[in-house]
């Protein structure tokens, strides 16, 4: 029964990509965090993928950041930096 639910870490990032979006089925989370079980490296893909969407998607004056000046980059930096092992 839980041969249907294994998937390789290509498939894993792919629905990580698309939970991130609200586009991913029941079916496919679960596929996801069954593999987490095994697969560490996935999970932290998935955590430090959901923590720069977070980053990105703060608002600058009303806008989504979509094009960062160097200091914006600066502060991304250390942003990632202060979670960096969480």
């Amino acid at each position: 029964m839980l041969k249907k639910f294994k998937i390789n870490c290509d498939e894993a990032t792919t629905i990580c990509d698309k939970s991130q979006y609200g586009k991913a089925t029941l079916r496919e989370v679960l596929k996801l965090r069954i593999h987490f079980l095994s697969c560490r490296i996935c999970a932290l893909y998935t955590k430090q993928n959901n923590l720069l969407s977070k980053i990105l998607n703060k608002s600058k004056n009303g806008k989504t950041i979509c094009s960062m000046t160097e200091a914006e980059k600066e502060l991304m930096r250390k942003e990632l930096e202060s979670h960096k092992g969480e």
